[in-house]
């Protein structure tokens, strides 16, 4: 194995273990924090750091002329993402909350094909049918033990505004520098998300503990700066049919690390949603794969968190 090839394995490897745990840190540090104001700092924490990063590389922004580009891809992948995202996790346990967000890349396929043009094959229809019965079959169930309704539908919203953002995203990036788009998404979206949080929440309920703010430095550092300029890095290296293909284990590494250290239950139906789940996204990237991917194409998953 090459040295280049080493360095992209251990990349992608990182970037979904980050995905992968991030969503049982969010939920203990929800115990410390109203859920919308903590999604508004650690946005807005990651979105400084980015953007000390794109003032380094001194590169134009274009902000006036591209501002609706940014205000965009910020409402979609940020204030509705990030913000849905950590409301829900307030309602479902982290496992199951990470399993129906990861229906994302097969949404995906859908809107590729209607906006972007890419091929619908039988074989990435099949894994679309595949990827709703695992979300069925969870919600199903999880309606039937008690589990929030609201957590459930939730979690499918916050997986239909990633899917838009992402394909946004895509088209965007034909205009703009990406790392300007990061920085200035997460800016304009943490701001959105704090001031919604200052209306609808109080910040005397923060409690400024060790787990709240190790929650908030892992969100700044590695869930928002280090898990996107990865995840840039390699699409820019060619990488990004590969992650797409690897991504299917994020739900994986959610509900065995909620198992593990927060103690979620673990039952069949949750299980046969996710291996359903896992092999409808396996199927719509695998036809990717295999196919000559028109320029516009969209990666099938952007980073986390």
């Amino acid at each position: 194995m090459t040295k280049s090839r080493i360095i992209s394995v251990s990349l992608i490897f990182t970037l979904v273990v980050l995905w992968g745990v991030s969503f049982a840190i969010y939920k203990v540090a929800l115990a410390d924090s109203p859920p919308i104001l903590f999604a508004g700092i650690r946005t807005l924490f990651g979105g400084l750091i980015v953007l000390c990063i794109a003032l380094f590389r001194n590169k134009p922004a274009h902000l006036r002329k591209y501002f609706w580009t940014y205000f965009v891809s910020a409402v979609f992948n940020v204030f509705f993402f990030f913000g849905l995202q950590t409301v829900g996790l307030s309602y479902l346990p982290a496992g199951l909350f990470s399993v129906l967000i990861y229906l994302e890349p097969v949404l995906v396929g859908i809107v590729a094909w209607l906006w972007l043009g890419e091929p619908m094959s039988p074989q990435k229809i099949i894994g679309l049918i595949l990827g709703f019965l695992g979300v069925a079959a969870i919600s199903a169930h999880s309606l039937t033990q008690h589990l929030s309704g609201i957590g459930i539908i939730i979690g499918i919203a916050t997986a239909v505004f990633w899917t838009f953002g992402t394909v946004y995203s895509k088209k965007a990036q034909e205009r703009v520098d990406m790392i300007w788009l990061l920085a200035i998404q997460f800016l304009i979206g943490g701001v959105l998300i704090t001031l919604l949080g200052s209306m609808s929440e109080s910040w005397t309920a923060i409690h400024v503990t060790t787990t709240f703010v190790l929650a908030t430095l892992f969100g700044g550092f590695f869930g928002i700066t280090l898990s996107w300029m990865i995840w840039f890095h390699l699409v820019h290296a060619g990488e990004a049919s590969r992650i797409a293909a690897m991504t299917f284990f994020v739900p994986l590494i959610s509900v065995l690390t909620s198992v593990v250290f927060l103690h979620e239950s673990l039952n069949i139906w949750l299980l046969v949603g996710l291996v359903l789940i896992v092999l409808g996204i396996y199927l719509t990237n695998r036809q990717q794969k295999q196919s000559s991917v028109p320029q516009n194409s969209v990666p099938m998953t952007p980073p986390l968190r």
